[in-house]
């Protein structure tokens, strides 16, 4: 796909449902091979104009989150409720972390879930996640000053209850450490999602390397202060089309 294409693709309205559903699991054969998620554990789902969502399916039939395609996106109902798709796989059994975050708030259009390895083990050590640095990624910078929460229960999400629990938890933020667990976050938008996921990773990275170095130093404040403007949305884009074709997916169609 030509970089024209592929950013006439990031913009295009969620409308159709197809080409969402291979979004969504462009979305999650990035995020295997950016080693965000292992094996055939995390899901990514965005919610369609109609309120239908597009998730992940798990089942007998599945490969694997990188190897996903869009025949194994399934579409639900605002209830977790299977509309469509192979008779071998079903809604992920933490559908309801998706789905409770869509009802919480409306403009989100997007939610997933991976298991990085860095961030879980800052979720059972009780280690927060410290701005150590500014201009490398302001963006994560942001988050770390925050837009991250937190849930303190290391549970499997399989229920409203516990949905409806995970929301309270994670509120406004974007991005949500789950304790023992992994990491969920949301956007206006499937890049969004993935964007904030990458820049959780890569500030749990730095944390954790900086610890074996020695004490680590967050930045002044008055460095801090310099980052105060929102970041620019095209930023987004760019680092979208940069996942893309870091793990080859600029090629080929969207599926």
């Amino acid at each position: 796909m030509s970089a024209r294409l592929l950013r006439s693709s990031i913009r295009r309205p969620m409308a159709d449902l197809e080409t969402t559903r291979a979004l969504v699991a462009r979305a999650c054969r990035v995020l295997g091979k950016l080693e965000l998620a292992r094996g055939t554990t995390g899901h990514v789902s965005a919610r369609a104009d109609d309120g239908t969502i597009l998730v992940r399916g798990r089942g007998p039939g599945e490969t694997g989150v990188r190897y996903t395609e869009a025949t194994d996106v399934l579409a639900v109902d605002a209830s977790g409720r299977k509309l469509d798709g192979p008779a071998d796989l079903e809604a992920p059994h933490e559908v309801f972390i998706h789905t409770a975050l869509y009802r919480a708030d409306p403009t989100t259009r997007a939610v997933l879930h991976v298991h990085p390895r860095t961030v879980v083990l800052f979720t059972i050590t009780d280690t927060p996640l410290l701005p150590l640095y500014g201009a490398y990624d302001p963006g994560g910078l942001r988050l770390a000053l925050g837009g991250i929460a937190s849930y303190p229960r290391s549970v499997l999400v399989a229920d409203d209850r516990l949905g409806d629990e995970l929301a309270r938890a994670m509120g406004t933020a974007r991005a949500c450490l789950m304790r023992g667990h992994g990491l969920t976050t949301r956007g206006g938008s499937v890049e969004e999602a993935v964007d904030v996921a990458v820049r959780v990773a890569e500030l749990a990275e730095v944390n954790y390397r900086a610890r074996l170095l020695g004490e680590p130093r967050p930045i002044p404040d008055e460095d801090i202060a310099t980052f105060s403007q929102a970041e620019r949305p095209w930023r987004r884009d760019a680092a979208w089309r940069y996942y893309c074709r870091l793990t080859g997916e600029e090629g080929g169609d969207a599926s």
